[in-house]
């Protein structure tokens, strides 16, 4: 039977290396993203040669992942459809691409139905196109920045763990001035993040710190998840001050940009189906969408 284990900071470099094999754009692999959401979705991992498992709650029920890493699939699915038979389990692999699903196809022929999870596909963007938020679309963003730089005395920082307290100030203040607006799942979200600062380092986690006139106004923070793409995990500012989101964005895709040399990507992740967080992704022009379906045995 498969050894699943709860996720510590140890599995890191394992991880790792199988996210980095795997190198895709998705959000829902790299490590940090695996750590600090397993509040929420109570993640056992595992590793099957030169993949890894993952055993998830989601929504109630329980689930898997798609086996990402490199090597042999078939033992890895075996080794779920075992698992998920001894337990009673419906065999369901969630966050599947299209490139997983030509994968699994030529495995297993018919054996499994594809469903889109269209509230989970992640937005991707160019990174030059944030870093300068040229060309008509994004004329706007640009604005926007043009006036919070006219009207503040600002400057953006990398983030450090001196920094932290004052950004969880800040998201206390975020958080309570926008509870009555806010989706349920925020609660998780804010658990998220804190586990995020409180391993910061050792996530090996990159993000940045805007500031206004001495005070802080906005933080972002993420991780590489793939050879070109960053993953942006948070992104939070202070809502009522004009400007102050695109600035965060753009300044942390140039801080990257100067760090990162062969980032193309950002992936701002998903709108978990909420329209106000929808419009505000498409509001900066993606040039497409790491597309997720769900996959499910099917027995007849």
């Amino acid at each position: 039977m498969i050894p699943f284990k709860t996720v510590t900071l140890c599995d890191k470099p394992w991880v790792d290396e199988l996210v980095f094999a795997e190198n895709s754009p998705s959000a829902d692999y790299n490590f940090g993203n695996i750590y600090i959401w397993d509040k929420h979705y109570r993640q056992l991992i595992a590793r099957c040669g030169d993949r890894m498992l993952t055993k998830l709650r989601y929504e109630g029920q329980p689930a898997f992942v798609f086996p990402i890493g490199s090597g042999p699939l078939r033992p890895a699915i075996e080794a779920l459809r075992a698992f998920a038979a001894e337990r009673g389990y419906p065999l369901v692999l969630r966050g599947v691409t299209p490139a997983h699903m030509l994968h699994l196809n030529a495995e297993y022929p018919d054996r499994f139905r594809f469903a889109p999870e269209r509230d989970n596909w992640d937005y991707l963007y160019l990174a030059e196109k944030l870093a300068s938020y040229a060309g008509k679309a994004l004329h706007g963003k640009k604005n926007h920045c043009n006036r919070f730089e006219a009207e503040n005395e600002w400057e953006f920082r990398p983030l450090s763990y001196e920094l932290i307290p004052g950004c969880l100030d800040m998201l206390d203040v975020w958080s309570e001035e926008n509870s009555e607006r806010l989706d349920k799942s925020v609660a998780f979200e804010h658990d998220a993040i804190v586990r995020a600062f409180a391993a910061y380092e050792w996530l090996g986690l990159e993000g940045g710190v805007l500031f206004a006139d001495g005070k802080i106004v906005g933080f972002s923070l993420g991780e590489m998840c793939s050879a070109d793409t960053f993953d942006v995990h948070f992104e939070k500012a202070q809502i009522d001050l004009n400007g102050a989101y695109p600035m965060v964005c753009r300044e942390l895709t140039r801080m990257l940009m100067a760090r990162h040399p062969g980032l193309v990507y950002i992936n701002r992740e998903d709108d978990m189906g909420l329209e106000s967080l929808r419009q505000s992704k498409q509001s900066y022009k993606p040039i497409g969408m790491v597309e997720k379906y769900i996959a499910r045995w099917n027995d007849d």
